[in-house]
């Protein structure tokens, strides 16, 4: 199987795709909007601790406080009161007690942040486990001669007191890959307990390193033919990184310097697109349809438009084994975890049954995150689990959809103006004009604009195109308007509603974002500074405009 890691990097997002024989399979993304939490370690405050849920809450500076459940709360190495078992949440922790906490869980919805006091800090090889006294082996690794060696490897280094876990990269290693890891690990854990010291709860004391440096890390392995990065600063950071931690994967990495976005090249845009959808084709004709709950995850299949040359239960088995195929890689991509029930199209033969699951069971081998396929249900439904430690793609890419009160979603705005971005950079990489006027939803012209109209201004220099933009609160939040294009001065006259001197009667909407003294009205969508205009915030005024930028005018309050 071939597998490829593609990057691609702007000023807004990092976003990382693994295919396996030019199939999306996984997805990753970082965004300024979106912060990960998992991996991070606080200094926490314990809130509240709840006997009868054998939990506590603990305050970690985030916006709601996180969950920490009495099996995670004793530490590796503290031993059980004899004869009694397991110590209660209350003998563990008490309120207002300050503690050594690290997220496992993303927040998902309104629940908070899940954590452990079973600090766990991964290296390329190997992961320390402070408070623990034992050493492990991935289970990916299944030689047996060679998991005993690495474990008795790690074994002989192994701080006392601590505890290591071979990773499935260090297959084949020796002692001196392994002792470098453990030194620097090591050395991050010192840093970690002294600004443990240092620092008042609630506070981060250490965050996981950045997308793309993890993927170096957890995923660019020898299996990995192929890492295509499209930004040179980033392509030369990674080579000097592999300097460090995998010299031989040196020759893998390549600059990607090709005209057209990288992920149009490979056809990730349109296989995000799709994973975003309810609806999954499948190449035989049949569909999958994906419903989330709060709880679990359900999925259908269906033979839609494929009707089969033999008879009903080989069209049925056909269809059950491309869905399984398909339905694995869906969950890979989506990132779907927790419980997932399957409703397979019924099987009257149990070895077809029983062949769709030996292929299910054999497609999810290859995912990274633990997952178990239970087996079928008396109502012939598959059940399975998986691991649920971030947020879905779609809880990523999406917003809870204005125009429906919640009930749907509609793409986030900062996606929405990746998106647009990109396309108006096609649109005039082919356009014989000097200027054009783009009309967007209020939400997304902010983004594209940029704070003080950076983002535009390196958009213009880009396209070597005059662009204005003119916000709405009216036009759809995912879709904009090409409103004029020609010369700057045909553009310009359409662009701006305002002029100095003139006098308008606008009503002030909000609060200026900096300078609350100052308001912010709109006239045809285009933002109008009102200075002193803060106190009149929902009331009708007139203003005289005093000066007019590209991206707004300023204006003050005319009194009478």
């Amino acid at each position: 199987m071939q597998k490829k890691i593609i990057i691609n990097c702007d000023n807004k997002q990092t976003r990382v795709a693994v295919l396996e024989d030019n199939k999306l399979v996984e997805i990753y993304l970082e965004r300024p909007v979106y912060q990960r939490v998992v991996g991070n370690i606080y200094k926490g405050v314990v809130a509240n601790v709840l006997p009868g849920m054998q939990a506590a809450f603990v305050d970690i500076g985030l916006e709601r406080n996180a969950f920490l459940y009495v099996d995670d709360a004793q530490l590796n190495n503290e031993e059980t009161d004899k004869g009694k078992g397991k110590k209660t949440i209350e003998q563990l922790l008490r309120p207002g007690e300050e503690i050594m906490v690290q997220v496992i869980k993303e927040p998902f919805g309104s629940k908070g942040a899940r954590l452990t006091r079973q600090i766990t800090l991964p290296g390329r090889h190997l992961v320390l486990i402070p408070w623990a006294d034992y050493t492990g082996v991935s289970r990916r690794i299944e030689d047996a001669a060679e998991r005993e060696r690495l474990r008795q490897l790690a074994s002989q280094l192994r701080p006392e007191d601590m505890g290591l876990i071979v990773r499935t990269v260090a297959e084949g290693e020796d002692a001196s890959a392994f002792q470098q890891d453990l030194t620097f690990l090591l050395s991050l854990w010192e840093r970690t307990q002294k600004r443990y010291l240092q620092k008042s709860a609630p506070a981060l004391i250490y965050q996981d390193l950045d997308l793309i440096y993890r993927i170096l890390r957890d995923l660019f392995t020898d299996q990995i033919d192929q890492l295509l990065i499209d930004t040179r600063y980033e392509y030369e950071k990674i080579l000097e990184t592999l300097d460090v931690i995998g010299p031989q994967l040196r020759e893998r990495v390549q600059l990607y310097q090709g005209e057209a976005p990288i992920f149009d090249v490979y056809g990730i845009e349109a296989e995000i697109e799709k994973a975003l959808s309810r609806t999954v084709w499948l190449s035989c004709g049949g569909y999958l349809v994906f419903d989330h709950t709060e709880a679990l995850t359900v999925i259908d299949v269906n033979t839609g438009k494929y009707i089969g040359k033999t008879n009903l239960a080989d069209t049925v088995l056909k269809t059950n084994l491309q869905a399984a195929e398909e339905i694995v890689r869906q969950i890979r991509l989506r990132d779907i975890g927790g419980i997932i029930i399957i409703d397979f199209i019924d099987m009257d033969r149990e070895e077809d049954s029983q062949q769709v699951l030996a292929l299910l069971s054999e497609k999810i081998k290859q995912d990274r995150t633990k997952s178990h396929v239970v087996g079928m249900t008396g109502l012939g439904l598959v059940e399975m689990t998986r691991k649920k430690a971030r947020q879905g793609l779609d809880a990523v890419l999406q917003q809870s959809c204005p125009y429906c009160s919640g009930r749907g979603k509609v793409l986030a705005a900062d996606v929405i103006s990746a998106r647009t971005e990109r396309q108006l950079r096609s649109f005039l990489a082919g356009l014989d004009a000097e200027a054009i006027l783009v009309e967007l939803h209020q939400s997304v012209a902010g983004l594209l604009i940029g704070p003080n109209g950076s983002y535009l201004r390196k958009l213009e220099e880009d396209t070597g195109k005059i662009i204005y933009i003119r916000g709405s609160d009216t036009i759809h939040v995912e879709k904009y308007k090409i409103l004029a294009v020609g010369s700057q001065a045909e553009v310009r006259v359409q662009a701006f509603p305002v002029a100095v001197g003139e006098i308008h009667q606008v009503k002030v909407e909000e609060p200026h974002t900096n300078n609350p003294y100052d308001g912010i009205a709109r006239l045809n969508g285009f933002i109008i500074d009102v200075q002193a205009g803060g106190a009149y915030v929902g009331e009708e005024i007139s203003v005289e405009i005093l000066e007019v930028t590209k991206t707004f005018a300023r204006a003050k309050v005319v009194t009478n």
